[in-house]
């Protein structure tokens, strides 16, 4: 008998997994149960993903293995990059993620089998009934539309081709998956990415007043303040992972005492290993010299003679005891520091006082218009554009970068503007190319310069060796990271820079953005990253127009 949803669980017990003679895990033991919010911490590259992976059974372990409680618990996967399938419309694309398309086919071939009388077609037919009807897959039609509502893309956008959603609408057919999801733990890597303001409250709501067990990869500190309820640290020298009760802020607490103990009782190590080192040495100098002086002191007087003598090789014993004492002491390792990162954003000549001008722009994209809008940006302007997914942004980024072509009205860049720009889907790192070849290519600097700057940003000799569509999202941001900082720009055009990366990362950025002295443009849903960095005006966009544009 199938026990109640509530009592679900995924037991992880020591997993390892390794890309030839890199491990990315080892042994690592996890349980995800009802109520559980997990969220899984690291730097980019450290195994996040591959655990989540592992988890569901998306991978195979190397060692150890991951059981299902009970067997037919139902555990769902929901990817980081929304993958569409040719040809697939928004309503396909929900079905299959939340494991609807599956279950629908699994019913459909065991009802032709009870028609034509298998044997075993009545046990089979039962089995999918259960499923089709746990994943919510009878009434998934009116269930879409009414969650389609629910996440502002509207019931009518079923039936449209998913190919052709903007970033800000992939994330609300994701943000939908979620919401309609039926299984008992369910895995999510970073589902904060390019979510609206809205969409991020739809989604905390969903996760802290489900009863269902939840394992999650995010690098936004806002969402996990609200949302979690563990975390999972994997550990980027060891690649092992602790996990750590009661919240984000717990942690962070116990995290810091953790390295605070760490590093008080390695201090206490070196100063008693020291001590003894010190005493054994300075003791045995004694004794020797004083040997050597009772020897050579021609003292006629054997019974002095035998003191000195006597004394002397007390403090030989003495610093043999040093010694022992040293052998002794239990050794403590130093803690690990990883890798330091440094960003810096290189600048160039300023460019003339007018950088952006757009006069009754418009911009048509299928059902979706921009404008009429005129927007002017001046040289050293920081601005936050702001928005509900769907709203324009990007559309108005890409119009402005030349990359789409406007329906009416103009945009120009001003004189001597030289751009850096970090778009939403990071396709500048996203090549056949190993990753030194396309950051030589990009940015025309010798491979050596381009090593000693990717190392900068923690890619190092086996990231850079790595095609580069192999590299993990968050790798490909720093990349481009990397490169602003040897290519001197003017204009920083930023479209969700905190995407995919991770916490050292994104602090590298706030600092590097602070002493960054050019122009800037800035998209974001990160709520931490808009309260550090410093703007001086806010333009927010809605259906497409400019509803307002104030000083900040």
């Amino acid at each position: 008998m199938t026990l109640p949803q509530t009592s679900a669980q995924l037991v992880a017990q020591n997993l390892s997994f390794a890309h030839g003679p890199t491990v990315v895990l080892a042994d690592v033991s996890l349980t995800v149960a009802a109520g559980h919010r997990i969220g899984v911490v690291g730097p980019n590259g450290v195994g996040k993903t591959t655990l989540l992976r592992l988890l569901v059974g998306d991978l195979t372990s190397e060692a150890g293995r991951v059981r299902r409680v009970p067997a037919d618990a139902r555990v769902g996967y929901l990817a980081q990059e929304l993958e569409i399938d040719h040809g697939e419309t928004v309503a396909d694309v929900v079905a299959r993620r939340t494991g609807v398309a599956d279950a629908q086919r699994d019913f459909d071939a065991a009802t032709a089998a009870l028609a034509d009388g298998d044997a075993l077609a009545e046990s089979r037919y039962a089995d999918a009934f259960e499923t089709w009807t746990a994943t919510g897959a009878a009434d998934f039609d009116a269930s879409l539309d009414a969650v389609l509502e629910r996440v502002g893309l509207g019931a009518d956008r079923a039936d449209q081709e998913a190919s052709t959603l903007s970033g800000g609408e992939r994330a609300r057919v994701n943000l939908a998956s979620v919401l309609l999801s039926g299984f008992d733990v369910l895995a999510l890597d970073e589902p904060t990415n390019d979510l609206d303001l809205d969409g991020l409250a739809l989604l905390e709501d969903f996760l802290v007043t489900s009863a269902d067990g939840f394992v999650l990869v995010s690098h936004d500190r806002a969402f996990l303040e609200r949302v979690v309820t563990s975390v999972v640290e994997i550990d980027e020298h060891e690649r092992s992972a602790t996990r750590f009760d009661g919240g984000w802020a717990s942690y962070q607490e116990a995290r810091a005492t953790a390295r605070r103990h760490a590093e008080e009782a390695y201090a206490g190590y070196v100063d008693t290993r020291d001590s003894l080192r010190g005493q054994a040495q300075q003791t045995r100098e004694w004794s020797a010299k004083g040997v050597g002086k009772a020897k050579r002191s021609g003292e006629t007087d054997k019974f002095i003679r035998h003191h000195n003598v006597a004394t002397s090789e007390k403090l030989a014993g003495k610093a043999k005891r040093a010694e022992k004492a040293l052998d002794r002491l239990d050794v403590v390792d130093k803690p690990w520091e990883g890798w330091d990162l440094r960003l810096d954003f290189a600048t160039t000549g300023r460019s003339g006082d007018r950088v952006i001008e757009a006069r009754e722009l418009v911009v048509e994209r299928d059902d979706f218009r921009l404008g009429p809008l005129s927007l002017d940006v001046g040289y050293g302007e920081r601005v936050a554009l702001v928005g509900a997914n769907g709203s324009g942004k990007t559309t108005l980024l890409r119009t402005v970068l030349g990359s789409l072509r406007p329906t009416g009205g103009s945009v120009a860049l001003g004189p001597s503007v030289v751009v850096g720009t970090l778009d939403q889907g990071r396709v500048r790192f996203a090549t056949g190319q190993s990753l030194l070849d396309a950051f030589v290519d990009s940015t025309g600097v010798l491979a050596n310069e381009a090593r000693s700057q990717l190392a900068k940003l923690g890619l190092g000799a086996d990231h850079i060796r790595r095609p580069t569509e192999r590299l993990s999202p968050g790798e490909r941001t720093r990349a481009v990271l990397a490169a602003f900082a040897l290519v001197g720009v003017n204009l920083l055009v930023l479209d969700e820079p905190t995407n995919h990366l991770d916490l050292p990362a994104i602090e590298q950025l706030e600092s590097a953005l602070d002493g960054y002295p050019g122009t800037l443009v800035l998209v974001t849903h990160d709520r931490r990253l808009l309260e550090v960095v410093a703007t001086t005006r806010r333009v927010e966009l809605a259906d497409g127009r400019i509803i307002a544009d104030s000083p900040t």
